[in-house]
């Protein structure tokens, strides 16, 4: 179950080194993602969540345009806090839609995953 950003960027490596040394890989992932992208290497698992793309990327842009931003310590503090607290959301929103996804895991116990 992959984390999206540089986390998925150095497992995604490991993933190839391990299908080339015969492995059979899932990854289970939402359906939005900036970073996890299908492979020939693995089976992609997705489940929907309810966040478009273009909401995911304008998060993770407006968070790094405020940690540059001009202004006092404080000022800043406050806008980036803000913003973590806002990926924090959608992240545990990410992360209840998959264990409340029954399909999903109906798949993953009856694969032993």
């Amino acid at each position: 179950v992959p984390v999206d950003g540089s986390h998925w960027l150095s497992m995604r490596e490991v993933l190839d080194g391990l299908s080339q040394n015969g492995h059979e890989i899932v990854v289970v992932a939402p359906e939005i993602s900036v970073h996890v992208k299908s492979s020939e290497n693995f089976i992609m698992k997705m489940y929907p969540i309810p966040f478009t793309q273009e909401e995911m990327e304008e998060t993770i842009s407006s968070f790094s345009q405020d940690i540059f931003q001009e202004g006092s310590f404080l000022e800043r503090f406050l806008k980036v806090y803000g913003r973590l607290k806002s990926i924090s959301a959608i992240s545990l929103s990410i992360c209840a839609h998959m264990l409340y996804n029954k399909e999903l895991v109906k798949y993953l116990e009856e694969s032993k995953f």
